[in-house]
């Protein structure tokens, strides 16, 4: 907590050659535990495709297992079904095989809202409201 108290006030002397952005890291790795510091130095994909790939499990606990298979190939939702397993097993094909990560980010987004459009799926009217949204924003 002191060194925080010197490097905001200015009178960090012991640290003259870093320059403000080595500073704030140094700082920020004394703060934080060191799962923190790991995501500050690593590019974060590891947890954006852990975070990824349980956001359809977590689902699971709102109907059952069983249910929510059965519902995920329903019609009007197997297309996001479809795009969101697909996108799934691309960007672990990014990560791993590829080492691409930009791909991988973008298989990610992708990811991410095909999940979206999921959800909205078991909301009523919700898919409709999206698209006279974005439609109104465009035209």
């Amino acid at each position: 907590m002191e060194k925080l108290r010197r490097v905001l006030a200015g009178q960090d002397d012991e640290e003259q050659g870093l320059t403000a952005q080595d500073k704030v890291l140094d700082l920020t790795r004394s703060l934080m535990p060191q799962h923190s510091a790991l995501v500050l130095e690593s590019d974060g994909l590891p947890y954006a495709l852990l975070l990824a790939s349980c956001a359809l499990f977590f689902t699971c606990f709102l109907m059952g297992p069983l249910k929510q298979l059965k519902a995920m190939f329903d019609p009007k939702r197997l297309i996001a079904t479809i795009v969101m397993l697909l996108c799934l097993v691309l960007t672990l094909c990014a990560v791993f095989w590829w080492n691409k990560k930009g791909l991988a980010m973008l298989f990610c987004i992708l990811q991410f809202l095909a999940m979206t459009w999921y959800s909205l799926s078991y909301i009523p009217f919700a898919r409709d409201a999206v698209i006279k949204c974005f439609s109104s924003c465009l035209g």
